[in-house]
């Protein structure tokens, strides 16, 4: 078996990521179905809706996301990052006002941007745990961004 080039994964990491959170390029998702253009349509009210008998509001699904993209750079940073509380934000993020719903829009923004950046720089894709963690950060995002469109779904029909 011959080794992936790092160019090579890199570019495909990068289009996924860009596909997973702003400009659709035909790889796994329909037409205006990214995260940042679904968040667009999503007011305070809604994102204030639990998902669910015992699933969080689409306000926790964005925040967890957020907290998951902090918490990948402080892995990718150091192997050892400390303990993380992966419930918190289930317990906590419930009603949101316009500004709070922002916020956390910009929070997620401001993470994604950070991973871009970490990754961007990163020399080279020199083991298996960083290509996990930077795949992760795609395949973990796409499981609440589908959360998210499929609770979208059933809140306006």
């Amino acid at each position: 078996m011959s080794p992936i080039q790092s160019e090579h994964f890199t570019k495909v990491l990068f289009a996924l990521l860009d596909e997973t959170f702003d400009t659709i390029h035909g790889f796994y998702l329909d037409r205006n179905a990214s995260m940042f253009e679904t968040l667009a349509i999503i007011t305070a009210d809604e994102a204030s809706i639990p998902v669910g008998g015992k699933c969080g509001t689409l306000a926790a699904q964005v925040k967890q996301v957020a907290f998951h993209l902090d918490y990948i750079e402080k892995y990718f940073r150091d192997p050892n990052p400390p303990q993380a509380d992966w419930g918190e934000i289930w317990r906590t993020v419930n009603l949101v006002t316009t500004e709070e719903w922002q916020s956390i829009q910009s929070e997620l923004r401001t993470n994604y941007d950070r991973i871009l950046n970490l990754f961007k720089t990163a020399p080279a894709w020199s083991s298996e745990n960083e290509i996990g963690t930077a795949l992760a950060v795609v395949v973990h995002t796409a499981y609440h961004l589908g959360e998210i469109r499929q609770a979208l779904c059933i809140l306006r029909t």
